[in-house]
């Protein structure tokens, strides 16, 4: 069976796609320069979260996923991020292609919170290979790619936040169920709030007078005026 190997030599941030999208560059060779006339992959990507260190406010920000810092030994397991297919054309010996991954900024997955709370540095990542193999001088043979194969990945958290910029500057979004949207316009109504941030902010002065997160948002509103957006069974908050 023809010995592959899987590295990842970079990523950026799709300024292009229509959603937010990462693009990694995959370096594939073929031991004694096999010729390979195709390669059907299947890629999972996983956060490896015990490989790097946390700053205190990183960590704060991460009690949601994983609990409190000194139970972190026990909770710091693999977060999976995506799965995509492959097809990568053929080659002998040694080629690079692009890993296109869609992202979500849904902060109800626990990869886009993780990354999230990052403040800076890299972000861990491991991809996980499989798939078929055609290969051979003349015709070709089908050979399975191994579970094993594996190339791990330090994305910068720049590029995940420029992503993210691209798509949703200077905002952030909340997906809610229709009752809560209801309940939130409702409110919105009653109380000639001109905007999501003017009603967010006040529901939050509400609850805490003298929060930071009022001031906060009373700046991010007055720099801010995102559209609303509704949906058939579910609505979207920024």
């Amino acid at each position: 069976m023809t010995e592959l190997g899987f590295s990842c030599v970079g990523v950026r941030a799709d300024g292009y796609a229509a959603g937010p999208t990462l693009v990694f560059r995959l370096r594939i060779t073929a031991a004694e320069q096999a010729r390979v006339h195709a390669l059907a992959l299947h890629v999972q990507l996983r956060i490896e979260p015990a490989r790097r260190r946390y700053g205190a406010a990183e960590g704060d920000r991460l009690d949601v996923l994983f609990g409190e810092r000194s139970r972190w030994g026990s909770t710091l397991h693999p977060i999976r991020f995506a799965q995509v297919a492959l097809t990568v054309p053929g080659f002998t010996g040694e080629t690079e292609v692009d890993l296109v991954v869609p992202c979500t900024y849904d902060m109800d997955i626990a990869s886009s919170r993780y990354f999230h709370a990052l403040g800076e540095g890299e972000a861990p990542l491991l991809m996980l290979f499989s798939g078929t193999a055609f290969i051979g001088p003349g015709g070709f043979r089908v050979e399975p790619v191994p579970w094993h194969k594996e190339a791990a990945c330090r994305m910068p958290v720049a590029v995940w936040r420029e992503m993210i910029e691209q798509h949703f500057p200077g905002c952030g979004w909340l997906r809610l169920p229709r009752e809560g949207m209801d309940a939130l316009l409702a409110y919105r109504s009653r109380h000639a709030l001109p905007s999501w941030e003017a009603t967010m902010q006040a529901l939050l002065a509400a609850a805490e007078p003298d929060s930071a997160s009022e001031r906060i948002l009373g700046v991010a509103a007055g720099r801010h005026r995102a559209p609303d957006r509704g949906g058939d069974t579910e609505e979207i908050v920024r």
